[in-house]
């Protein structure tokens, strides 16, 4: 036994995706069997000894046998002094195996980070509790998840209206405005998997759910912060896929998840390709809003990343905009209580205090 750990000692240690600091890293050797690592199957296969251990032909095929290759792996006397698999999760290292301590680059480190969340919509749905999938432990249901569901129950419509489909219709998805209903996850997965669509997108506009707790998506917004993150994430990740190199993603928040959707962004598209927030005023400081004591809560926010600033090309654009005549009163006893307001047309009150007459 003790011939196979030096073999597996001696394979590995130049292969730089197993080691952290100079050291062969058995977290990183023990993750990569079980996502089924090429490099890592290909060096097994490579010594006569580890194959004939870890590997089983069956119907003329080879198998892996993962489940005694991590038993094996997990022996004391196998790497000693390796780094644990604990401390990487708590966050002392990143991916490079540099300490965080001692590196400037803001970290987003959160639970459930290497975590799916399916994040089921419908309202039968709502009070499930959520199934938070591992990415080590359960890449079987993830590839389930992931992998092209098919398009039911779907119509095509044009200048004309709606267009009547038959089995030998065919329908150039990239050339279609094309809506579905159901799970975004799902939905955006079985896109990525179209070649006229992934890779082709221009722009990606998503209103998510904002983590308030208050609004119609009951069963979304109850997320605390790091679910909530994780939701996120598992999105802005395949929607990265989808966008041309010269695409944009546009994402409409609040102020209570901003800054913790700010730095998820920065992580996901590099925060070289951060473009702009934009502001978004949602509503004005009149009515029962101005009783309220302290911050006055009238805007929401737009962030606005590129897939690649240096490839993306914005046109200015001026858009009129006609405003509303109902925003032209003002509360002219504002002390009284809401029910006893008296409404007066803003324009009346500036006539009166400069002694214009109205006509």
């Amino acid at each position: 036994m003790q011939n196979l750990y030096n073999d597996l000692e001696k394979l590995l240690k130049d292969k730089q995706e197993f080691v952290v600091n100079g050291k062969l890293n058995k977290s990183k050797i023990g993750n990569a069997a079980y996502k089924y690592n090429e490099l890592l199957l290909k060096t097994l296969l490579s010594n006569s000894g580890l194959k004939k251990q870890f590997f089983q032909e069956i119907a003329g095929a080879t198998v892996f046998k993962q489940r005694d290759f991590l038993n094996f792996l997990n022996n004391k006397t196998f790497l000693k002094d390796s780094y644990t698999e604990f401390k990487n999760q708590i966050g002392l290292q990143d991916d490079k195996g540099e300490y965080f301590r001692e590196n400037k680059d803001v970290s987003l480190v959160f639970p459930y980070k290497d975590c799916v969340l399916e994040g089921g919509q419908d309202k039968e749905e709502q009070k499930r509790n959520e199934i938070f999938y591992n990415e080590t432990l359960a890449p079987d249901e993830i590839t389930r998840l992931f992998d092209t569901k098919a398009l039911t129950n779907f119509k095509l419509y044009d200048s004309k209206g709606e267009q009547k489909l038959t089995a030998k219709s065919e329908i150039d998805f990239s050339q279609q405005n094309l809506i579905i209903k159901g799970n975004n996850l799902l939905a955006l997965h079985t896109l990525k998997n179209i070649k006229s669509i992934a890779g082709q997108v221009k722009l990606i506009y998503i209103d998510p759910p904002y983590n308030t707790g208050s609004d119609s998506f009951h069963y979304n917004d109850k997320f605390n912060h790091s679910t909530w993150l994780t939701f996120m994430k598992n999105r802005l990740e395949v929607a990265k896929q989808l966008l041309k190199k010269e695409g944009a993603i546009f994402v409409h928040i609040d102020y209570k998840e901003i800054s913790y959707l700010n730095v998820l962004m920065d992580e996901v598209f590099g925060k070289e390709n951060f473009v702009q927030l934009i502001s978004v005023k949602t509503a004005s400081p009149a009515g029962f809003k101005t009783v309220n004591p302290g911050p006055i809560d009238v805007t929401e926010y737009i962030l606005f990343y590129t897939k690649s600033k240096r490839d993306f090309k914005f046109k200015k654009q001026y858009v009129p905009i006609d405003y509303d005549d109902n925003y032209d009163r003002v509360i002219t006893n504002i002390n009284e209580k809401p029910e006893k307001w008296i409404l007066e047309p803003l324009r009346d009150i500036i006539y009166n205090e400069n002694g214009i007459e109205i006509g």
